[in-house]
């Protein structure tokens, strides 16, 4: 009788355990750092910040200029970056809706003339932009979420809140800039 009791108590523990084991999804998942507008958020690896965001029917680049698609708008958000210890490059930014989809920024507009393109020195923080071109509904409770291209387990993110209710995302959509000159980066 102790035996069997001794096996059921056994066979739960292992049943209790592989069901409190991550799965490989799970494992690869990103620890993720959140926060607001104008908020320096820390991770160990980098510190990321959303300085604004505005919208635009056009990019003008140097020798360019580049419409966004039917029924979309380019929401560029200015952001800026720094490191602790060693120069880094910031990953393409990624913008998730509030219902989980992902847009990655927009590969219409140059890697160059982005916050992507730079090293990002220790001790200084390095400003840029990301664009992306985005319908209405990916704007109202849109996120921007930063990350460097590291391969490790729970690689560290950040995600930033837009504060983009939805009178907000109505505006940015339906009344955005003309054509949005980008600049030299800073």
């Amino acid at each position: 009788m102790l035996n069997a009791v001794i096996g059921l108590a056994l066979a739960g523990g292992a049943i209790g355990i592989q069901t409190l084991m991550l799965g490989s999804r799970e494992l690869d998942a990103p620890l993720t750092y959140t926060g607001s507008v104008k908020d320096d958020v820390e991770t160990a690896r980098f510190s990321a910040r959303v300085d604004g965001v505005s919208s635009a029917r056009a990019i003008q680049t140097k020798d360019k200029t580049i419409e966004a698609g039917k029924d979309q708008v380019f929401l560029v958000v200015r952001a800026a970056a720094t490191v602790p210890k060693e120069p880094q490059h910031l990953k393409p930014a990624e913008l998730i809706t509030d219902d989980g989809k992902r847009f990655t920024a927009s590969d219409r507009i140059e890697k160059s003339k982005t916050l992507a393109h730079p090293w990002i020195q220790p001790g200084w923080w390095m400003s840029g932009l990301f664009v992306f071109e985005v319908p209405a509904s990916a704007l109202p409770g849109a996120r921007a979420v930063f990350s460097l291209p590291i391969y490790e387990p729970h690689p560290p993110e950040v995600e930033i809140d837009l504060g983009l209710d939805d009178a907000a995302a109505q505006r940015l959509f339906t009344a955005p800039e003309d054509v949005y000159q980008l600049g030299d980066k800073r």
